[in-house]
């Protein structure tokens, strides 16, 4: 597989190059993971924040995954980068009516016009969510993913909800994710 640009690069371990190659031969097949993986974060996000998410999702895509976020700026619009550049599929699910503020890098634009109660949407829709970053859209996103009995795999989180999966990097949350999935496919 290749790799982001070395700015924003995930050191992958051979457990995580591994997994990542299965979940790719499996996503070329019949039986494919259709359901996607959600990416979501604050839309306010940092550089930290946003390099994390448009790494992710670059590695993420790159296997053939399809991936969900919330459409907008910041650490969404980094994660549609990133999955754009991987030559992946990014669908945003958007709060207003229209496709005005949907970022660019978005393979599929969804206006809900249900403001941020479309966060329900984003966690139900998926098949994990991994969080990155903070802020009260984040959390309410994380919180609906753990009710509905979701995998939550966060990095740089503000709060600590019971049954997240915390990590200290970007390279050991891609790891957790990459094996959680092909746990899945068997």
């Amino acid at each position: 597989m290749s790799s982001p640009p070395a700015a924003t690069a995930i050191r992958l371990t051979a457990a995580t190059e591994q997994a990542l190659a299965v979940i790719a031969l499996h996503q070329r097949g019949a039986k494919r993971l259709a359901q996607p993986i959600a990416i979501v974060g604050p839309g306010d996000g940092g550089k930290r924040e946003c390099d994390a998410a448009f790494a992710l999702a670059y590695q993420l895509a790159k296997a053939g995954l399809i991936l969900v976020c919330g459409g907008r700026r910041g650490v969404m619009e980094a994660a549609s980068r990133g999955a754009s550049e991987a030559g992946g599929c990014m669908i945003g699910l958007l709060p207003q009516d229209d496709i005005s503020q949907a970022n660019a890098y978005l393979s599929i634009a969804l206006p809900t016009g249900m403001g941020e109660m479309r966060n329900a949407l984003i966690a139900r829709s998926s098949i994990a969510l991994v969080a990155i970053g903070g802020g009260l859209g984040t959390i309410s996103e994380m919180a609906l993913g753990l009710k509905l009995g979701k995998p939550v795999f966060a990095l740089h989180e503000d709060v600590q909800l019971e049954g997240l999966r915390s990590f200290a990097n970007a390279s050991l949350l891609l790891e957790a994710v990459a094996q959680w999935l092909c746990m899945q496919l068997s």
